[in-house]
């Protein structure tokens, strides 16, 4: 009996450290899956040098693709959200509307395409005149709006005026951080796309992860009725197959902001003209003053601010003759024994005053202003709150543009707004309209400033800069007649820069300065031609 025990104890031990080891095996296993590690770039324990499986890495996947359905379900709940808050806001638009809508009282403007039933029709509908999937037919090549394009750095533009380039960052903060939004939104579209995305084509979207550095480039264009179009393309490094993402921004509906009524006939107008000699210009700048301001608006006072002895005799008998013939006596003449500096004179001018607060317009002695600009100049200044850069006219040289008329015509017909007559003179910020109150509290001119130009600039510069409303647009009530300019050596390099670049820009359009360059081809060709008509007689 005990030998038959033997064996039968030797299976049971062998059993049980069969089961002991399949025990500390599993053990084992179960550590090594539950066991987070500490980070991506290690290897398995023991294995020196070997990556982790396929099965971790198909893991991670799963993971990551858990962690991006859950977001998109975070954004769509958020959409849903914003959709329900656009709804109810159009609801209670609807109900303003109605309220406003009694007889006789006029309320919100009235269109058919601005009382939609519901506030996201309205914008899909914006999206079907915006031209994003079907063209409009229109009259001619003129009617079209062109698109702007832009990269991540570059905007190219066709609208330049004469201080901007075909190709130029974006300056300013609001056109950059437009420009980011739209493809920070389209990268958003790319990356979660909704599952309609890519059905028009029929071409299934391969999930990728897009970012900034694949936005290869842009298109957009804004229409003042409808809203703003961005067209946006992105791409894989060395690669032909694009993403193309398009956005709109709508335009909603016209909503009155305030209705309020202004009342420019108290208010005086201070008129401040620095001045340094060019008493011929002095006495056409009176008859415009006495015309215009005197005859017609009558609430204007000048303050002429004369810099050095010569020709302020003849400066002073002119107001005097001025004061006698209109019994004008609303005028200050303030001679300065200085060298000419305009900051300077206005700077004077504007102290000069002592009665209170009152609205001035900086002027040159060779501007020409009408009497709807009297009235432009009071509406756009407020102290306080607004000030008032307009941007002038100015005309090129009448024996250039006149150059094929024996004598120019009076300076009152070069007064018109064509291209071969002048430009909008949008790099000049001399003539303003202020409050004195406003440009004391902002410190005024900088006064180490001597000579031509920059101090505008950094008058203008404050403004920017602090929290009144700078209103800029061009004027047709302003002209800058012509002159010619001298830059003298005094000047600083920046100074030196703008001025000749004043003087080039104020000498011709880009046409009659062509006609001046190719003047002896244009005359040669002329030559033959009258030689070719010669002969021909003669035969």
């Amino acid at each position: 009996m005990p030998r038959r025990g033997l064996p039968l104890q030797g299976r049971v031990r062998w059993l049980l450290l069969g089961l002991f080891l399949v025990l500390v095996l599993l053990l084992f296993a179960y550590l090594l899956e539950c066991t987070p590690p500490s980070d991506v770039n290690l290897v398995l324990p023991g294995l020196a040098g070997e990556p982790y499986g396929k099965e971790y890495y198909q893991a991670m996947l799963q993971e990551q693709e858990e962690r991006h359905l859950s977001r998109a379900t975070s954004l769509k709940r958020q959409i849903a959200q914003l959709k329900q808050e656009l709804q109810d806001m159009s609801e209670k638009l609807k109900v303003l509307q109605d309220r406003k809508e009694i007889p006789g009282v006029p309320g919100l403007v009235e269109t058919k395409d601005q009382e939609p039933g519901d506030l996201l029709d309205f914008l899909h509908s914006q999206i079907d005149k915006a031209e994003v999937n079907t063209g409009a037919r229109l009259p001619s090549e003129y009617a079209l709006v062109p698109f702007e394009s832009f990269t991540s750095t570059k905007v190219y533009q066709l609208e330049m005026g004469l201080t901007r380039h075909p190709e130029e960052k974006p300056v300013r903060k609001d056109r950059r951080d437009e420009l980011v939004e739209a493809i920070e939104a389209a990268l958003d579209v790319i990356n979660n796309p909704d599952e309609e995305d890519g059905q028009d084509d029929d071409v299934p979207i391969p999930r990728q992860t897009y970012t900034e550095a694949h936005f290869t480039e842009g298109l957009y264009r804004t229409e003042r009725d409808k809203g703003t179009l961005y067209e946006l393309f992105f791409a894989k490094e060395d690669s032909n197959n694009f993403r193309h993402v398009t956005l709109f921004r709508p335009f909603g509906p016209l909503m009155k902001v305030r209705s309020t009524s202004v009342d420019t006939s108290g208010i005086v107008l201070n008129i401040i003209v620095p001045l340094a000699g060019r008493t011929e210009t002095f006495s056409q700048f009176l008859q415009n003053f006495r015309d215009v301001c005197i005859q017609h608006d009558g609430q204007v006072h000048l303050t002429v601010v004369y810099f050095g002895q010569e020709g302020l005799q003849d400066v002073r008998d002119s107001l005097e003759k001025l004061a006698r013939e209109e019994s004008f006596s609303n005028y200050t003449l303030i001679p300065v024994d200085e060298e000419f500096s305009r900051g300077r004179g206005l700077d004077i001018g504007a102290h000069a005053w002592r009665m209170g607060d009152v609205l001035m317009f900086f002027c040159d002695v060779d501007i020409y202003f009408t009497l709807e600009f009297l009235n432009t100049c009071r509406l756009h200044s407020a102290p306080n709150k607004k000030v008032f850069y307009p941007v002038v006219f100015s005309l090129y040289n009448p024996a250039v543009v006149y150059g094929n008329l024996e004598l120019a015509p009076p300076i009152e017909l070069q007064l018109i707004h064509k291209k071969d007559a002048g430009f909008w003179r949008d790099f000049g910020f001399g003539m303003t309209c202020q409050y004195r109150s406003d440009f004391l509290n902002i410190g005024g001119f900088d006064l180490e400033v001597k000579g031509w130009g920059v101090e505008d600039v950094h008058l203008y510069r404050k403004y920017l800069r602090s929290d009144l409303i700078v209103m800029r647009t061009p004027v047709s009530g302003l002209f800058h007649s012509w002159h010619e300019k001298q830059c003298a050596d005094e000047l600083t390099p920046e100074q030196y820069r703008m001025c000749i670049q004043s003087k080039a820009m104020n000498e011709a359009s880009h046409s009659h300065l062509g006609m001046l360059v190719f003047r002896e081809e244009i005359e040669s060709h002329l030559r033959k031609q009258a030689f070719k008509t010669q002969d021909k007689s003669e035969d």
